[in-house]
């Protein structure tokens, strides 16, 4: 199973926002990565390199590796409406975003390894494939013997709330509403630009 495993925070200081989530070192070095940093005279990104690293910057938010995020694209391409709002729903329907969202783990990679792990159930059966689709109205919970882990714990202490969930905090279970309208996606993401990459 393929996975990024290389330096987050200097991925992150590429694109200039904490795509892995909250990151004590982009906060102390928030400027691009390399030797000379801020010094370095950068050449002003083409059409192409702007439309690439938008791609790319939603590959490392969600974990996806190039074969898979084009095949979702592909997917999202044969949906009715948006392309790129349906690329985006497909990315947010994933199962590790959906544990991430319910506030299960604290990020996304711990969410992967939470439900690779079999610590999570969706409709009352272990799933352990975190690109599976949810779909509105199925149940995702956390494993009966799972419960007591104390990075799950200290995790959904502290979650935000978003509107196409529901999460019961008590019984660790979530309920998956309706797919997000992009408006209330919080992601810094301009998904045209990844539309009409793939457009050429």
């Amino acid at each position: 199973m393929a996975r990024y495993t290389g330096p987050k925070t200097k991925i992150a200081r590429r694109f200039g926002e904490p795509i892995f989530g909250t990151d004590k070192d982009f906060e102390k070095r928030n400027y691009p990565p390399g030797q000379h940093g801020l010094a370095r005279k950068r050449k002003k990104l083409s059409e192409y390199g702007v439309q690439l690293r938008e791609k790319q910057k939603v590959k490392y938010t969600y974990g996806v590796l190039e074969r898979q995020f084009r095949n979702l694209y592909e997917k999202a391409s044969r949906m009715k409406g948006q392309k790129g709002e349906n690329l985006i729903q497909l990315l947010e329907s994933r199962l590790d975003n959906i544990v991430y969202r319910l506030g299960i783990a604290p990020t996304r990679a711990a969410a992967r390894q939470l439900v690779t792990h079999c610590h999570i159930t969706v409709n009352g059966h272990v799933c352990n494939i975190p690109s599976s689709q949810v779909r509105p109205g199925d149940v995702v919970a956390v494993r009966e013997r799972s419960k007591s882990l104390e990075v799950i714990l200290d995790s959904v202490a502290s979650a935000a709330k978003y509107s196409w969930l529901e999460f019961d905090s008590k019984t660790l279970t979530g309920k998956y509403l309706n797919y997000p309208v992009r408006t209330e996606i919080p992601e810094n993401i301009t998904e045209q630009l990844i539309v009409e990459l793939y457009s050429k």
